[in-house]
């Protein structure tokens, strides 16, 4: 049952603030800040789609296909089941690729030294997005009034719930503006969000983030052969720039999800160097080079992937590892969303 935890008061609108540089870590070199953007200095409200009345058709239309499919039992006399069904199905296996089982070697240290100890994970199969999730994906969880619904919330994180505003605000990513997103950058993945928007998101659809283990999985593609290679970038071993939205690309801002598809993984899974950071669900947990924990002053979990605004290559690899506060909102930092291998329907499933 959705709960209002706060009464808000509607401050004064503020004048849109330059978004702070990249994430964040002790082994990150920070790049120059990027160049004033022109969108935040000119905004076109997106406008209020009209959802359907029906409860399930309405979930449909927010995209939470995993989330029906998932409660079939419960929705399946709905009159129109079977249609809602296949077009969930459709969707999902349009959006979603199958990552195989696989190994990711993670690095246990700031510094990343040759003989610097690794930890060897396992991976299993399971599916990731395509593409990362966007402006207007995240707008369909904002009018949903997500979040006023405690459900979707740890209660550790209840108190700061009226902290996650917009800069007008009003509950939304940090860069929106009323509740709303530029309708220009639509397509574009959403930032602005902490780690506890990025999985209230996912749990909303009935999905989650990856692992970090899962997601380096993807981006590296070693598979379990007896080759055992992996891939420094999703589409080979050497950068490409005209493969990812990277400082030295020149864009200079986020680029719409569509684009850069030559820089997708085998699977066809895109934008996983580049465009922005993204959230996963594991804590960024690494030891110093006396071999003693780093332990920050925030509680950390990882990203991964780098950003528009990546200015060194080997930041922007399959294996470079780096952590963001949980409760921080960068302009640069973005989600997407993975689906076990048992939560994905089949066309045949009753």
């Amino acid at each position: 049952m959705a709960l209002t935890l706060f009464n808000r008061k509607k401050p004064k609108p503020i004048a849109p603030q330059q978004p702070e540089v990249s994430v964040k870590t002790p082994r990150r070199v920070e790049p120059p800040a990027p160049a004033p953007d022109s969108l935040l200095a000119e905004f076109h409200a997106s406008p209020a789609p009209p959802l359907p009345d029906d409860p399930v058709e309405r979930m449909v239309f927010q995209k939470r296909w995993a989330l029906v499919t998932q409660n079939s039992k419960s929705v399946a006399n709905h009159p129109n089941w079977s249609d809602l069904r296949s077009r969930c199905v459709q969707s999902l296996e349009e959006t979603f690729a199958l990552v195989p089982a696989g190994l990711a070697t993670l690095s246990q240290t700031l510094n990343d030294e040759p003989e610097s100890p690794q930890e060897e994970v396992e991976v299993e199969p399971y599916y990731l997005a395509v593409y990362p999730v966007t402006n207007a994906d995240f707008q369909f969880f904002v009018d949903d009034g997500a979040y006023e619904n405690l459900d979707l919330w740890p209660e550790e994180i209840w108190p700061h719930l009226i902290e996650f505003d917009d800069l007008t605000g009003t509950p939304a990513p940090r860069f929106w503006r009323d509740g709303r997103h530029d309708a220009r950058r639509a397509k574009h993945p959403v930032t602005g969000v902490s780690w506890y928007e990025a999985i209230a998101y996912a749990g909303w659809a009935g999905l989650r983030l990856p692992t970090e283990a899962e997601w380096q999985m993807a981006a590296s593609w070693r598979i379990r052969s007896s080759a055992d290679l992996f891939r420094r970038f999703p589409w080979g071993d050497a950068m490409d720039s005209t493969r990812c939205n990277l400082w030295n690309s020149g864009v200079g801002t986020t680029a719409a999800t569509d684009e850069y598809l030559a820089g997708a993984a085998p699977n066809g899974v895109s934008q996983l160097i580049g465009n922005v950071w993204e959230w996963v669900s594991t804590e960024f947990d690494v030891l110093a080079d006396d071999q003693s924990p780093v332990v920050g002053e925030m509680p950390m979990m990882g990203v991964r992937g780098g950003a528009f605004d990546t200015y060194f290559e080997a930041q922007a690899t399959s294996v470079f590892r780096t952590g963001q506060i949980t409760l921080g909102r960068a302009h640069n930092v973005g989600l997407r969303c993975a689906l076990d291998l048992a939560d994905m329907p089949t066309p045949e499933a009753s």
